[in-house]
């Protein structure tokens, strides 16, 4: 039994190398700049440059801006899917709360462009 698993280690490192070198990145979760714990919906990239983070003795305050080809509906639908998973309780008009926190998603198209974009805000209860 030794000489057959000693015998099938080297290709079984192999095919799980090239798995995870072929695998598309998009694949990977991608979260909200600033956070572990706010994935972005498919298709929308994080704009880099429109990232603020600050942290501080009352908690984090996070500002990030994301853009994309998809439609509204659908990228509310991922956050009402997604976020109560992650301990998330909806409030209203597009308003997250959770453990001292609240997220604001504000999301709209740009008529000429037809492009998506999404603001995010995390920040403390309270302020």
């Amino acid at each position: 039994m030794k000489h057959l698993l000693r015998g099938l280690r080297a290709p079984l490192t192999a095919t799980l190398i090239a798995l995870a070198v072929s695998m598309p990145v998009t694949a990977l979760a991608a979260f909200v700049p600033g956070t572990e714990d706010v994935p972005l919906a498919p298709g929308l990239a994080a704009v880099a440059d429109d990232a603020l983070v600050f942290d501080n003795p009352t908690g984090r305050i996070v500002q990030a801006v994301a853009t994309g080809a998809n439609d509204a509906d659908t990228v509310t639908r991922f956050y009402a899917e997604t976020l109560p998973q992650l301990g998330w309780a909806r409030g209203g008009d597009g308003r997250w709360t959770r453990a001292g926190e609240v997220l604001d998603i504000a999301i709209a198209m740009d008529a000429t462009s037809r492009r998506l974009t999404v603001r995010f805000q995390l920040s403390p209860k309270g302020n």
